[in-house]
């Protein structure tokens, strides 16, 4: 496979590092913790002036549509300076799927928002107690032609904010997708603490209304809309990860190229030195399975396993670049005045999002298995 970025690609990527490197310095992020949301309004708008939350929008809806590897440059920038946007939860696992699964009038109500930086949509992957998301345990009742949902979600990304969320319940005759407006009666909200500060929430759903034209899919498509979704969102994970990992390394490069003990620098330390090189060589096996698996779910084809591997290697990755990073930075490496701790907690978030290793390396041995046994 060829990696290498178009001119185009080469241009949206340093646009959009160019936006969050100057909106997301320390002393900018340190002012946006202060809030009780982490979310910086303002670089959110900044990157719809430029057209960055458009890239995976088409073009009638006032978005670039620049396709799934564009996007995940995004997403890789984002993780680069740990911006407190919500570039995969908005792009990827909401917009994406309504902008190729949507009606026309979801569409064109939604999506020129979301590209304008106007807008955010969201999506609730996660239920307690179960696994699969193709599998939810909440629950929707036909009332002439509404739906009325029962259930409870979790650690859902902007909720309160978002116009909309995506999210699956049981139907007769299988599983549904609905656009849930969060505001509406027999919703309640309920602020949960993450690791990352990311603001999230669970869902509590006692009766809450959908009209029938925000139904996305119904019991015969929504499985596979759900697959479609939770492997992209799974593989834009990946290159965030892989931005976090990149800049943890380095940061410490840096770091230990300056600091000195016993009157050397202790980038010259052997021990010091092979462990920053481990870090290289991990962050750039990551970028050849996440380029291989955001490659594949391009093109709309199987990626199944390469998704697995990819998520797989992150949460490794990122265990294992995260402890070597605060390990040769000492004890300034948990300092909140300086940016290293930002890193190590996306770090721990985005391994244990979606599925931990632990949890991929099963599936996927699961799905080797099955095959041998055919």
């Amino acid at each position: 496979m060829d990696f290498s970025l178009s001119e185009e690609q080469s241009e949206l990527q340093q646009l959009a590092r160019q936006i969050l490197d100057d909106h997301a310095g320390n002393d900018q992020l340190r002012e946006i913790e202060k809030r009780d949301e982490c979310f910086d309004e303002k670089l959110w708008r900044d990157l719809g002036e430029a057209g960055l939350l458009g890239i995976g929008i088409g073009e009638a809806r006032g978005g670039m549509d620049l396709g799934f590897e564009s996007l995940c440059l995004l997403a890789e920038a984002v993780g680069a300076t740990v911006a407190p946007v919500p570039a995969v939860p908005v792009l990827v696992s909401a917009a994406l799927p309504i902008e190729r699964f949507g009606t026309d009038e979801q569409k064109q109500r939604l999506l020129p928002g979301v590209a304008a930086g106007a807008t955010l949509v969201s999506a609730a992957l996660i239920e307690a107690g179960s696994e699969d998301p193709s599998a939810p345990q909440t629950s929707a009742e036909r009332e002439g032609e509404a739906w009325l949902l029962t259930g409870e979600k979790s650690c859902v990304p902007f909720a309160k904010s978002a116009e909309r969320v995506l999210l699956a319940a049981r139907v007769e005759g299988g599983v549904a997708l609905f656009l849930l407006d969060p505001s509406a009666e027999g919703v309640r909200l309920l602020r949960q603490e993450v690791t990352a500060s990311e603001p999230q929430f669970a869902m509590l759903l006692s009766g809450a209304k959908v009209d029938a034209r925000d139904l996305l899919a119904g019991p015969d498509a929504a499985p596979a809309v759900i697959d479609w979704i939770v492997e992209r969102s799974a593989a834009a994970s990946c290159a965030m990860a892989l931005g976090v990992a990149e800049r943890s390394t380095w940061m410490t490069a840096e770091y230990a190229s300056e600091r000195e003990q016993f009157g050397v620098k202790i980038a010259t330390f052997q021990a010091a030195a092979h462990r920053a090189a481990n870090c290289y060589i991990d962050v750039q096996c990551l970028r050849l399975l996440t380029q291989q698996a955001v490659s594949l779910l391009h093109g709309e084809r199987d990626a199944s396993d390469a998704v697995t591997i990819a998520k797989i290697w992150a949460g490794d990755v990122l265990h294992r670049v995260s402890h070597a990073a605060q390990h040769l930075h000492g004890g300034i490496g948990v300092d909140r005045d300086y940016p290293l701790f930002r890193y190590c907690l996306w770090a721990k978030q985005l391994e244990l999002s979606l599925g931990s290793s632990a949890e991929r390396l099963a599936q996927l041995g699961e799905r080797i298995a099955a095959e041998y046994r055919a």
